[in-house]
């Protein structure tokens, strides 16, 4: 609701010219409710997921999320096409979040994991860093493969409108699968296949001359988003299901301490040394990715999919049943936790 109250709040202050101030001020609301909002949708699709299917519920999760957006950027290019100017579509996005809003009030109450509110262990070490090196590969994509078809190769409105939507299509498309490719042969090819791919990316970016090239490489590079899914089974892999939540929202925490940082040192290295540096400078991430992830364990700790994922084992009832589970016996206190033994 907070994320939903941010975007409306920015829509109406975007339609008033000259309050630099408070529409800034707005988009910290909008992030502030994003950042506590994130970790949420992969929490709740690790607890409903049946054994051995975590990666295919996640899957269809994103596979939703790239159908709305697709959905928005449909309805944002016929009314672009139609003349309406872009403050005006902020109105569109705060009714469609506020929508999200109320969908959520129907989440049932008995699913919620008791416990801390952020968690930080030693054997989750390998899990932070992806997720900080995540952030570093992701916001150098964000902030610059945009920038860079509109400044250097004079990309209209409306191909990129266009190109988002591939994206978001891709995405649909690509997310169930995925997520079933996870769960069949595990994180640590498809994590690795993802990283390598990210190195090409970033080349490319940095040397193709093509503009019709380089919009290849824009929607490879969004549609392969997708595979980052593999952190959050990874999670559900290796923490009890009273730490998913918090484990996730420390990962969330991590990923942007990288996504404040990147995009600045990015546009020091673009202005003083030029562009192509902005985007090698996400390859040392995307190496560094690989060299964790082919030491990831792959066995589950904690004793396989039925344990971390069953519904039990988060403390839901259905009406009319008990079920008591690890979410029942951890502790209700909330906070940080750190705890430094393996």
């Amino acid at each position: 609701m907070r994320e939903s109250c941010g975007i409306a709040a920015f829509a109406i202050l975007a339609l008033l010219a000259g309050l630099t101030e408070p529409v800034m001020a707005m988009s910290v609301v909008w992030s502030q409710g994003f950042h506590v909002w994130e970790p949420l949708p992969n929490s709740m699709a690790i607890a409903l997921s049946e054994p051995g299917r975590t990666g295919a519920r996640l899957g269809q999760v994103q596979g939703a999320t790239a159908l709305g957006s697709g959905i928005g950027l449909a309805l944002a290019l016929g009314l672009t096409l139609l003349g309406v100017r872009i403050r005006p579509l902020y109105l569109v996005a705060g009714g469609g979040a506020l929508l999200a809003a109320a969908a959520y009030l129907g989440i049932p109450r008995q699913l919620k994991t008791p416990g801390p509110s952020l968690v930080f262990r030693r054997r989750y070490l390998s899990y932070y860093a992806l997720q900080f090196l995540e952030g570093w590969r992701k916001q150098v994509a964000l902030a610059f493969a945009g920038f860079l078809l509109v400044k250097r190769h004079g990309a209209p409105l409306t191909h990129m409108i266009l190109l988002w939507a591939a994206i978001q299509a891709a995405g649909w498309l690509a997310s169930p699968r995925v997520g079933k490719l996870i769960d069949r042969v595990g994180e640590k090819p498809v994590l690795t296949f993802y990283y390598a791919s990210m190195i090409l990316v970033f080349l490319g970016y940095a040397f193709v001359p093509a503009k019709g090239l380089l919009y290849a490489i824009f929607v490879l590079d969004g549609a392969f988003f997708v595979f980052a899914v593999g952190l959050t089974t990874y999670v559900s892999r290796i923490a009890p299901a009273s730490e998913h939540t918090p484990t996730l929202s420390m990962g969330v925490a991590m990923n942007h301490v990288a996504a404040v940082t990147m995009p600045f040192l990015g546009g020091l290295l673009w202005n003083s040394l030029g562009y192509r540096l902005a985007f090698l400078i996400g390859i040392p991430a995307a190496v560094a990715s690989i060299l964790i992830v082919v030491r990831l364990p792959s066995g589950s700790p904690l004793g396989g999919p039925a344990l971390t994922c069953s519904l039990a084992a988060i403390g839901y009832t259905e009406p009319g049943k008990s079920a008591r589970g690890l979410g029942e016996s951890a502790a209700a206190t909330p906070g940080l936790f750190i705890d430094l033994v393996p």
